[in-house]
């Protein structure tokens, strides 16, 4: 959907509350069409964005896997590689 969310599971370390809380920014900025909501609207814009953060903290903490975490690094690495590739002229 965006390409700004990051996957945030099964990393070591875990994701942080930043992390989780930009994800649900950029969620909530795809759904409601704007990056910047009109004043009338920025009390429903925030209240979103901290349902879909503490949904998402929910979310983290209950999921299970046997696959190893992943690193930080070495995925950056990977989605860098994939960008170049993608944008090379």
């Amino acid at each position: 959907m965006c390409r700004n969310i990051h996957q945030l599971h099964n990393f070591e370390p875990p994701a942080t509350s930043g992390e989780i809380q930009a994800a649900a920014l950029q969620y909530v900025r795809k759904v409601a069409g704007t990056t910047r909501p009109s004043q009338a609207n920025q009390e429903a814009f925030d209240r979103a964005v901290a349902a879909v953060a503490a949904a998402t903290a929910d979310l983290l903490g209950e999921l299970v896997t046997t696959a190893a975490p992943k690193n930080r690094e070495e995925e950056a690495a990977k989605a860098r590689a994939r960008a170049e590739k993608r944008y090379a002229s």
